[in-house]
């Protein structure tokens, strides 16, 4: 199989929740568990960290990498979904798995992936796993996919677990109430294993200190503790990530990180692990700036710093997802921008016909494009050099673009 054919192998063959939706869901853990013991148990050839929450996770999974690459170890990063290319979510040192091995992988398994079938995600995740283990990183940090308890992810033991904040997303799979979500988040807080908290929410945290206190870890809420360390990541919004992030570090005791390899990794993340998307400048004159922030509370901070920003006309390219709840993100945008709907280009995205009609509901006004680029390509020629273009909505209206 070529590269090519393995990609179209896994993504057409197994179901894929980021494309497909619902259907790829899997409530149960027995087929990662399956999937383990065919590879001998990988995951517990290296240390880790598993990163789950609302928002912020794949920031705050990054910061916490580049802060151990700074310290001088070898850094497993597993992240989800990817922009541009499959192998972004598989890293070490900042470097993706290389296309021979997804394919070697792959092709080895191939049987056992179709008698078990499993999902895209399941098979991804114990690549990773085996990869990591193959090439002895010193620690992976791992990003939750979906929820925490019944995710993929959830068959390691980390040295320490990490809740970013919760939010009302994923409704369809893990409720429809924050301390429902809280809950499946909570399902990642291992026996004896320390538990970071990323922000103190009234509204939930007693559903993670209820949980704490049954498996006996220690439970910290970052957000307590000041911080005055900065990071490359653009957005105002990252400050909460830091704080998490150095809370994290601070817990993995068996490591040495000081406050130097702390500072030099936040602000250097980008260097070191090659994130992109998050509040990302594409140009100047015009600016345009994407942010993947697709949920009411990702949203709400992303359109904050928007409003600070110095243009004389703004201009927002907007794509969703068709399990979107638009009337709990729509209300959020301003009615004073010149809007061009699209559709991402996967079977989950919303026509832009049927996004234009729904954000006019909200004042939301403006021209509906075929697909991403052709949007922002009219967005540039309506544009003044003082003008400003946000491309977001959606990860997968962000991917088309950068």
């Amino acid at each position: 199989m070529t590269y090519q054919e393995t990609l179209d192998w896994m993504f057409s063959q197994l179901p894929m929740y980021q494309r497909q939706g619902k259907t790829a869901f899997k409530k149960d853990l027995t087929n990662s568990l399956a999937f383990s013991k065919e590879l001998r148990f990988p995951e517990r050839k290296f240390k880790s960290v598993h990163v789950g929450g609302t928002n912020g996770k794949g920031s705050t999974s990054h910061m916490i990498a580049s802060i151990l690459q700074e310290a001088g170890y070898k850094v497993g990063l597993y992240t989800s979904p990817h922009l541009k290319n499959f192998t972004e979510r598989i890293r070490i040192n900042g470097k993706e798995i290389s296309r021979e091995k997804v394919v070697d992988f792959i092709v080895k398994q191939r049987s056992f992936l179709e008698e078990q079938q499993l999902s895209f995600f399941e098979m991804t995740v114990g690549m990773a796993f085996d990869h990591f283990a193959n090439e002895a990183v010193d620690i992976a940090i791992i990003e939750v996919g979906l929820g925490g308890r019944l995710d993929s992810t959830n068959i390691i033991c980390p040295a320490v677990s990490v809740i970013t904040n919760i939010g009302l997303d994923h409704t369809q799979f893990l409720g429809e109430e924050l301390s429902e979500i809280a809950f499946e988040k909570a399902g990642i807080i291992k026996p004896g294993i320390p538990v970071v908290i990323g922000e103190r929410q009234a509204e939930v945290e007693k559903v993670f200190i209820k949980k704490a206190e049954a498996t006996t870890s220690k439970i910290l809420f970052a957000s307590d503790e000041a911080t005055s360390f900065k990071t490359d990541l653009l957005g105002d919004y990252q400050k909460h990530n830091i704080q998490t992030a150095v809370a994290t570090v601070r817990e993995l005791h068996s490591f040495v990180i000081s406050d130097i390899h702390i500072s030099e990794g936040l602000l250097h993340v980008v260097k070191n692990t090659n994130l992109v998307g998050r509040w990302q400048i594409l140009q100047e004159h015009p600016k345009i700036i994407c942010d993947t922030a697709h949920n009411k509370e990702g949203l709400r901070l992303t359109l904050g710093q928007l409003k600070r920003e110095s243009y004389q006309k703004l201009h927002i390219v907007l794509g969703v997802v068709v399990d979107k709840k638009l009337e709990d993100i729509l209300c959020l945008f301003p009615a004073d921008a010149s809007y061009y709907f699209c559709k991402p280009d996967i079977p989950r995205g919303m026509p832009s016909e049927e996004l234009q009609e729904k954000a006019a509901q909200f004042s939301l006004i403006g021209e509906a494009f075929s697909s991403v680029n052709e949007a922002t390509t009219f967005a540039m020629e309506e544009a003044s050099e003082n003008d400003l273009i946000y491309i977001g909505g959606s990860t997968f209206a962000v991917a088309e673009i950068i």
